[in-house]
């Protein structure tokens, strides 16, 4: 019989972290992270597999994260206009770096008294997923049927809420529509902390992950783009430390509608990447399922997915349609999207170098990213034993670590479900 020649495991791993490294970094969106504005926005959503014969949707419990907004800390916009400004009056700019400071000065001027604030865009994208959320499941958001919507008391998700309803009253006028925005459900809306799990932050961000960022290379490919003299680079600019930060005010730049995309021609594909990989190991120290973590940091929304769960308690057992919609924030959805174990993501993972290939913050929480639990029964039944469910991230099916009705489909049994989530909640393991 013929021999396989069989490469060796390590020389196997260096050929296609190699080959990766050279061809098959991931899109210029993706590399956006937590920046990536949402997908659907301008290409159409994932089709979804159609409910068993005889079931009716009837329920949704849901939580997204705000539409896309201006950046949140004060430095953020300042800081590189200053150091761009500079090198402006030592006669250092390119052409290129020119326009980059015309971005930065305009982003600045237009940010005052709006730093965190929902954009255009982001008002579109919730619209958008409210206006898909009816044309998927229109027996849900039937005559009469009452939606009741929370948000956390941040107006980007206050505004990203009214935004959504207003499109789901237009399109349904007799929906009775509830909002809400209070600090006594901040428990479980934006809850994201204990003294357990802030110190396992904080111990996994000295330990592991400002090593980690610290051994990313920055060969200043970059720089070469914007400033004219390659000395006055080296002796006047922070490379690490300006490189991210153009990062992340020219990816946000598709936060707004009238911003200019220099993205890709001021940071090369390799200097994208090693920017992302900085943000995603952050995201991941902060929501991942870890031993460096201490396995914990996950249930940080143990609150959120047991409201979820008792919420729809009452739904299945009522004859009515209702959907349950709250709006918050990324710390909350990606940890919630772990817990859930959606696709995988609860995998434990226990180096920050493996974690870019096979975890990503960029399918969990693109701007406005959420999850959708769709509840479907037989007609006519109230009995919970005979609902089955469906759990969507950013609308695309999910596969769950659980066993489906089926093999291959994306539907589960209720009351298994909630048996296993609820032992997750109960016993915080993964």
């Amino acid at each position: 019989m013929k021999k396989l020649f069989v490469l060796p495991l390590a020389l196997t791993v260096a050929l296609a972290f190699s080959a990766k490294d050279a061809t098959q970094y991931p899109t210029t969106d993706e590399m956006m992270g937590k920046y990536r504005p949402y997908p659907w926005v301008e290409a159409p959503a994932p089709a979804l597999t159609p409910a068993p014969e005889g079931y009716v949707p009837f329920h949704i419990e849901h939580y997204g994260r705000h539409g896309s907004r201006w950046l949140i800390h004060e430095s953020q916009y300042p800081h590189p206009t200053e150091v761009l400004e500079m090198a402006e009056r030592n006669g250092k700019l390119t052409p290129l770096g020119d326009s980059v400071l015309a971005l930065l000065r305009g982003a600045l001027a237009a940010s005052d008294k709006r730093l965190g604030e929902l954009t255009e865009v982001g008002a579109i994208q919730h619209q958008q997923i409210a206006q898909r959320m009816y044309k998927n499941f229109p027996e849900i958001f039937a005559p009469g049927t009452h939606v009741d919507a929370k948000s956390t008391i941040v107006i980007r998700c206050i505004l990203s809420m009214l935004n959504a309803m207003k499109e789901l009253q237009a399109l349904e006028p007799t929906l009775y529509i509830t909002t809400d925005a209070s600090e006594k459900d901040m428990e479980y809306m934006n809850r994201s902390w204990s003294a357990a799990s802030d110190k396992a932050k904080n111990d996994g961000t000295e330990i592991y992950r400002k090593p980690f960022v610290a051994s990313l290379p920055v060969d200043g490919t970059y720089l070469t783009k914007i400033f004219n003299d390659p000395k006055f680079a080296a002796d006047s600019i922070d490379s690490r430390g300006l490189l991210n930060e153009l990062y992340i005010v020219l990816a946000n730049a598709r936060a707004h509608l009238d911003q200019p995309w220099l993205f890709d021609r001021v940071l090369s594909k390799k200097e994208q990447y090693d920017c992302w990989r900085g943000e995603n190991s952050m995201w991941f120290i902060h929501g991942g399922n870890s031993k460096m973590t201490n396995n914990i940091l996950p249930f940080t929304q143990k609150y959120l997915l047991k409201n979820m769960i008792e919420s729809a308690d009452t739904a299945v057992v009522s004859p009515r349609t209702s959907a349950n919609l709250r709006y918050g924030h990324d710390g909350n959805v990606l940890p919630l999207v772990v817990m859930l174990g959606i696709n995988g993501f609860d995998r434990e993972i226990n180096t920050l170098e493996e974690v870019a290939d096979v975890w990503q913050d960029y399918n969990m929480i693109p701007y406005a990213g959420n999850v959708q639990i769709i509840f479907m029964r037989p007609e006519g039944s109230v009995s919970p034993d005979d609902v089955i469910v469906k759990v969507l991230l950013n609308e695309g099916e999910g596969v769950l670590p659980i066993k489906p009705i089926a093999p291959g489909s994306p539907y589960y049994s209720w009351p298994e479900f909630r048996k296993f989530y609820m032992n997750r909640i109960e016993t915080e393991k993964m």
